[in-house]
Formats: structure tokens, sequence, C-alpha cells
């Protein structure tokens, strides 16, 4: 997730397409948006919010993140349009939960929603949360401050397989074993307190030539443990299929993703959403069995080099984008 614009330090990434694909459902009711809810599940710093409502005056904007500091950042940026926006603390797949408590009902009731995926530059660019393998700072990694769960809980109480299996399912780490090894020796000595220590470790456990290609040696390591303190992809795979449940006929959803397990989830969900549900064998489509969504993008699409020589972060984003067509017939559609 790359937030916002240069007053707060970041930069919103493919904001204008983000607005080309979302604009069209926000203005059905009127030009101005009135009428129209935007769903950002992914509120960050509020880059992206604040684009939308400045140029729809009449838009209605509900606005998730499960980081209280970026709520916080997020309100005072959008203050100018208090009585238009309702944030909420609460992770994405809080979705439904927080679309009722808003009064929007849970269903079919959205007309845009936006994902902007991933760990946000504002807080890779703060050292004390620990995400980044650049600087040294505790192991935490929690997107939620109040969550339980940390990256040093991780690395000093998980056994061995639990090690490998998170350092190869979630940072696809081809040195896994190894790693996760080195680990628990290590931590037998003493316990992990810092970013440094694992980074240095890394350098040790992964091969000399491994290590002069493919980024840097921690890269993998730190998201693996990252999407296994927040729950990331399991909150994903819930949210997804919650908001397409939660747009209404006409609405569109818009999805960015940084790295490919994310992407692979909203391409498998988007796939199914635009499937017929006609049985294979017949020729023609049974009526109420059309598909349910159509899909606004030509694959995944990616920023263009005038863009990543802005911002390189969004050098590895991959878009997605769906449209409702069909309301939903009874149990098990989306």
């Amino acid at each position: 997730m790359a937030d916002d614009s240069s007053d707060f330090g970041h930069v919103p990434v493919l904001l204008d397409r983000c607005v080309e694909l979302l604009t069209p459902a926000l203005t059905r009711h009127a030009v101005d948006g009135s009428g129209a809810v935007l769903l950002d599940a992914t509120l960050g710093a509020g880059g992206h919010a604040e684009r939308f409502l400045t140029d729809l005056p009449g838009l209605r904007l509900i606005g998730l993140d499960r980081d209280p500091n970026a709520l916080e950042i997020a309100r005072a940026r959008l203050a100018r349009f208090a009585d238009r926006i309702t944030l909420v603390h609460t992770r994405y797949d809080g979705l439904a939960a927080a679309l009722a408590e808003s009064g929007c009902g849970a269903v079919e009731s959205v007309d845009g929603m936006l994902f902007d995926l991933g760990v946000s530059s504002m807080q890779l660019d703060r050292a004390e949360r620990g995400f980044a393998y650049a600087q040294d700072a505790p192991l935490d990694m929690r997107m939620d401050p109040e969550s339980p769960l940390t990256a040093a809980d991780i690395l000093n109480t998980y056994d061995q397989a639990a090690l490998a299996d998170i350092l190869h399912r979630y940072g696809e780490e081809r040195f896994a074993r190894r790693i996760a090894a080195q680990i628990v020796r290590r931590r037998a000595r003493a316990p992990f307190t810092s970013t440094a220590e694992l980074v240095a470790l890394l350098y040790q456990a992964i091969p000399a030539p491994a290590r002069r290609t493919g980024g840097h040696p921690a890269k993998r390591t730190f998201q693996a443990l990252r999407i296994a303190v927040n729950d990331e992809l399991n909150s994903l795979g819930a949210a997804i299929p919650a908001g397409l449940d939660a747009l209404a006929v006409g609405g569109r959803m818009v999805v960015l993703a940084y790295q490919s397990l994310e992407d692979r989830i909203v391409k498998r969900l988007f796939a199914d959403a635009v499937a017929s549900r006609t049985p294979v064998d017949l020729p023609v489509e049974l009526p109420g069995h059309e598909p349910r969504f159509r899909s606004l993008t030509h694959g995944a699409e990616r920023a263009d080099a005038a863009e990543v020589e802005r911002n390189p972060r969004s050098a590895a984003v991959r878009l997605r984008a769906v449209q409702r067509v069909q309301q939903s017939t009874g149990k098990g559609d989306a």
C-alpha cells in the first residue's frame, strides 16, 4: 500500500487509474457523487480518499484501517470532509460489520470499493514499527499495535517446522528450512529482540551466491513474518468475497496488490466472480446463472515507467478491477 501526497510524505499508487475505474460507478446517481458510497478498505493516510472526496463533493466515504495511527493521520487530512466520512478501526475482513454499523447495510449497498494492499509507506518509513530490514528496530511488524502477536513472538516461540513453513509459504524463501534451523539454534543462546539480529543471521544462513541475486537477502523473510503477524492472506481471502457481496449492481471494486501471493488470491476470487454458473456441458446460458460480475481489466495492470520513476514503490503494483452486473440470487452468491 503506497499512500499519499507530498504533504504527508507519500504518493498514492495508480491514483488516476483508480479514479478512472471507480468514478463511473460513483456518479451513477449524480455527477457530484451524491447518493454514492465509496468504501476505502485500506485507508492509510487518505491519499486516494482525498482525491475522490475532492472530485465528488456529494460522495460519502467509509474508510477502514487496522492501524490507529493511520486513522489519526487520515482524520486530520480529511477534516474538511468530516460530514461525509466515517472512519473505522478494523481489518478489511471486518468490512461487512463496519458497513452495517455505519448504516449502509452489508449487502449490495456500496457503489465503489478500493483495496490498496500490503504494508504502507507510512509504516515502512517508521523504523520503530520493525517492518524495514534496512533499519535496526524492535521485532514488531504489527499493523495494529493492539494485536497480541509480534515477529519476536514467532521467532522466539514457534518450532522449527512452523518457522520453515511460514518462510516458505509466505516468503517463498527457498532456504526456509536452513534459516529456520539457524533461528532455533541462535535463540537457544538468547532470544531475538531486534531486526538487526535477524538480518545478521540471514546473511549467515543464505549462501553467498544467492545473496548476490534476487534483492536483499532479508526481503523474503521479513515479508513472511509480516504476513504471519498480521494474518494478511487469510484476511484478504475473507475480505474480497465480503466486499463483492456488498457491491450494488453497477458497483465496482479495484484492488492494488504488491506481491504475488496477494495477487493470486485476488485473481482467483475475481475469476470465480466473473464466471458463468451454468453447468459447462450445457450449450446455452441458464436464466439466473449468468456471471455476477464482469472484469474491467485485462489481466493485471502495472504502473508505467513515468509513474515508477516518480514513485519507485509503484513498481510492484498489480491492479485488477471488476463490476457487479447481476443481483445475488440466493445463498452462495457473491
